[in-house]
């Protein structure tokens, strides 16, 4: 039964005014939240904030409880699917009911790491995604609920293309748009010493899979770790606001050959 250690991070970037990210670590429950928020003026932080906020009170509360802490996986999904369509339908009711709220809304992704039998049960709506480091190599578990990846699956446009396209935050499903915002759910066998990284796409549009890989590797505590992340980020132009949670599962260390590099630790000096 693996042990974890969990630690978060959020940040304004160089461009905007405001941080319409929100991240939320729920330690004892086992639970990670991130949301990207969009809307007019503030009101992306506002579907970001009751997601989070939502989803997390009453999830983390029914995990703590006798009952949830020896729930099976499938129960853990079930529960996590109806905190999602109540956030949903709070999000889109303030939308409605107040102008200054008008077209909010928000992604999700939402991670339970269940002690017993070392399962994460993650779920997503958007475009903000969650990676695997494991021994050494980085894996994208969710898949973007967005128009590029729309036309990628169709054959339209290939992965370079998308990378140049002026369209990559047209998202497809969000939490507070439509009455149904349904959730993907997915469920992983949690190893030792894997690491676990939610993030928004103020991170993952500025850099190339090798570069995101490479800092996941590196054998640094945590902190500093989603810190190096945000710093490139900021380095390549800060453009979004950029949003990491990251989850360590007790275990053995990177092999060496795993934590050779170079590459970012040049493009941090370069642009620094």
């Amino acid at each position: 039964m693996p042990s974890y250690e969990f630690y978060a991070l959020t940040d304004t970037g160089r461009v905007r005014t405001n941080n319409e990210d929100a991240v939320a670590v729920h330690e004892a429950a086992g639970l990670v939240l991130l949301a990207d928020g969009m809307g007019g003026y503030n009101a992306g932080e506002v579907a970001a904030v009751m997601a989070i906020e939502q989803v997390g009170a009453e999830l983390a509360r029914w995990l703590e409880a006798p009952g949830g802490r020896s729930a099976s996986p499938a129960e853990v999904r079930e529960r996590l699917d109806a905190c999602v369509e109540q956030a949903n339908h709070a999000i889109l009711g303030a939308s409605l009911s107040d102008p200054q709220y008008e077209g909010m809304g928000t992604t999700l992704v939402a991670g339970v790491f269940i002690p017993s039998g070392g399962r994460l049960v993650l779920g997503h709506v958007g475009d903000s995604r969650c990676y695997r480091l494991r021994r050494g190599s980085l894996e994208q578990l969710t898949r973007d609920h967005s128009w590029l990846q729309e036309q990628m699956d169709a054959g339209l446009l290939t992965p370079e293309e998308a990378a140049r396209t002026g369209m990559r935050n047209l998202v497809t499903r969000a939490l507070g748009v439509e009455p149904v915002a349904p959730l993907e759910v997915n469920e992983f066998t949690v190893e030792p010493g894997d690491l676990y990284l939610l993030c928004s796409d103020g991170l993952t549009d500025l850099m190339t899979h090798e570069e995101l890989a490479e800092l996941a590797r590196q054998p640094l505590p945590l902190a500093e770790k989603a810190s190096r992340m945000v710093a490139l980020a900021n380095a390549l132009g800060g453009r979004d606001n950029i949003s990491v949670v990251l989850a360590q599962a007790a275990g053995d260390a990177l092999p060496a050959e795993a934590r050779r590099g170079g590459l970012v630790s040049r493009l941090l000096r370069g642009n620094s």
